[in-house]
């Protein structure tokens, strides 16, 4: 069998007979790593503090996802806020779009979790352990691994945190694994994919795994801010001439030295002097490297740099272009219907659903009754009973014991219940009653509910009992 033979890498981390290509970037110090390092040891700070954090006495952050709750800044969504977490998801990816636009990929290099720990936390550890000196080097190899699983297990445990609370992941801690198997398995299975991922699998996440890369061709422009080679400037690479003789003809060599560190410093292996690839995610480690060359020998630094395709090609800037328009546009909308919808929320949801069974039942005394399921949320503070009362038929009943449904504070309850109406109220077989619902204080609710009945005709079908 044949093999085919690739003209040029696939990808950067696949070697030509397809087996891996294992990276391991040289670490190029620079501003931009000066600033990315801030940036991300203030973003893993933030990861950690978060779960500590309290807002109006509840958490700052917890998905709790066993009791469909998700409480964000203060704010607990419930599963009725159905419309408030679809704007909340729609206002942040178009928010993405509209970053990605103006700033490229400063997600990926400067904020993204995969870069943040890989290149600030599990590669330094890489650099001290893996030194050239082959005495103790098992014994290195293993204190690294022990290390990183020392760290993987800590993330594991944040992560948990937003999950089922900080309150709830101490005690858990303090307890035997026997007395919570479920959230035991979830930390060993996330400690488990962190190592995975960060002692194996690594740049992989950003190449094959994440789809953001493949993105930029639909939300880059040509005047998005990427890292870009300068062509004009630096070809023909060659190494440096200091004395060219007189009778040289060479033709003038650009600045590119052609000294390969801008390569042997990318985390995702790519070559930046062949354009604008998929796998670069713009973390300016190369732009480092690059100015350390020049400023070497002696030449303006900037050949490699943060800039745009339109910039490169020596075309007028445009900050006003149509998507920068668009997206802000959109962004503005759905934030002005995210608070309009988050103003309108009361203290409680309320929820009259039909019960199973006979739609109706004729009672003694030409009484019609319909079942009914009637759901409360209660979102406050405290615990809080809710008066149930017809209110648009004086001879109206609900069959409730005293009337009252008691739910506690962020909490769901479901109680059937029978409403009772005179023959004579249904037109058509039908009757429109009007439900009150009431804490007695800060929530009062009048919710409209069609009641099924017999119609009067005398064709009217049998009744069932």
């Amino acid at each position: 069998m044949t093999r085919l033979e690739s003209p040029e890498r696939v990808l950067s981390t696949l070697e030509q007979d397809g087996s891996r290509r294992w990276l391991k970037p040289r670490l190029s110090h620079g501003a931009f790593l000066n600033y990315r390092r801030k940036v991300g040891y203030a973003l893993i700070a933030i990861f950690i503090v978060i779960p500590f954090i309290s807002i109006k006495g509840k958490p700052a952050m917890l998905l709790d996802v066993v009791n469909r709750q998700f409480t964000l800044l203060g704010y607990t969504f419930l599963p009725t806020d159905t419309v408030l977490l679809a704007l909340f998801i729609l206002g942040l990816f178009v928010a993405v779009f509209l970053a990605t636009a103006l700033f490229g990929r400063v997600w990926c290099g400067w904020a993204c979790p995969q870069t943040v720990y890989l290149e600030f936390v599990f590669r330094p550890i890489e650099r001290y352990f893996d030194r050239t000196k082959e005495e103790g080097r098992v014994q290195r190899m293993i204190v690294k691994y022990v290390l990183y699983f020392l760290i993987s297990l800590a993330m594991a445990h944040v992560f948990l945190a937003y999950f089922v609370g900080i309150e709830n992941l101490f005690k858990w801690v303090r307890q035997s694994p026997l007395e919570h198997p479920a959230s035991f398995l979830i930390v060993a299975a996330t400690t488990g994919l962190i190592m995975f991922d960060f002692c194996y699998f690594r740049e992989q996440t950003c190449i094959l795994a994440c789809p953001y890369g493949r993105l930029q061709s639909v939300l880059l422009d040509r005047h998005s801010l990427i890292v870009s080679y300068d062509r004009e400037r630096g070809e023909p690479r060659g190494k440096l001439r200091r004395r060219p003789r007189p009778d040289d003809n060479t033709p003038e060599r650009g600045d590119c030295v052609n000294c390969g560190l801008c390569v042997m410093t990318c985390p995702t292996g790519i070559d930046i002097r062949d354009g604008l690839q998929m796998e670069c995610i713009g973390c300016a480690q190369c732009v480092d490297a690059c100015n350390r060359v020049m400023t070497k020998i002696k030449k303006p630094t900037g050949l490699i740099r943060y800039s745009s395709q339109a910039t490169m090609d020596h075309e007028a800037k445009r900050l006003i272009r149509p998507r920068v328009i668009i997206y802000p546009a959109i962004v503005a909308i759905v934030a002005v219907a995210f608070l309009v919808t988050l103003s309108q929320k009361k203290t409680a949801d309320v929820t009259v659903m039909r019960n199973l069974g006979n739609p109706y039942t004729v009672l003694d005394g030409d009484r019609i009754a319909n079942g009914i399921r009637i759901k409360i949320t209660n979102r406050g503070k405290s615990d809080a009973n809710y008066q149930i009362a017809p209110v648009n038929h004086p001879d109206a009943q609900i069959s409730l014991a005293d009337g009252i449904i008691a739910v506690a504070a962020g909490t769901s309850r479901t109680e059937g219940a029978q409403i009772i109406v005179p023959r004579s109220a249904f037109v058509d077989g039908a009757f429109e009653a009007a439900i009150r619902v009431s804490d007695g204080s800060m929530f009062d609710q009048t919710i409209t509910y069609r009641l099924h009945g017999p119609y009067s005709s005398a064709a009217a079908p049998e009744e069932p009992r």
